[in-house]
């Protein structure tokens, strides 16, 4: 699928990634093209499904949910169905950051934002351990984020 980016489309998607608010006219002339060749390219982008969305980065301690929670999740059975059941339900789970299907000792980790432990061993006590197949949690409370959401090298 990358193959039909040329080295253009790169610089939009370098660059919208590292600020998504460009202009047009000011994208354009960082990738060095004329605005409506820019604005062209960038819809293609978002047409074809290289540019899901742009989102605001929110500052988590200005909203209070500085604590950063990894949840490592083991089902009860693997099982497609089991599968199915527990994602269903993550993706309307609104204090579940992200998910993924792993592979190892774990089936599944969770990226949780919470104010503090206490409010982390709340949601754990009342949603978490109450989710679909959920046989056991392991929790990992992240000391210091070094990175997160890096840009995609290009």
């Amino acid at each position: 699928m990358t193959d039909a980016l040329d080295r253009i489309d790169r610089k939009i998607l370098k660059h919208l990634q590292q600020d998504g608010r460009l202009s047009n006219a000011d994208l354009a002339g960082l990738v060095n093209v004329s605005p409506a060749t820019c604005h062209r390219r960038t819809q293609r982008l978002f047409e074809d499904g290289y540019i899901k969305g742009v989102h605001a980065q929110i500052d988590p301690e200005r909203v209070d949910r500085s604590a950063l929670v990894i949840v490592g999740v083991v089902l009860d059975r693997s099982t497609p169905q089991s599968f199915a059941e527990f994602e269903d339900v993550i993706r309307k789970a609104d204090f579940i950051l992200d998910c993924h299907l792993v592979a190892g000792d774990f089936d599944y980790f969770l990226k949780i934002r919470a104010r503090d432990m206490a409010d982390f061993n709340k949601l754990h006590g009342e949603k978490l351990i109450a989710l679909p197949g959920v046989r056991q949690t392991r929790t990992f409370f992240v000391m210091k984020e070094v990175t997160d959401n890096a840009p995609l090298p290009f």
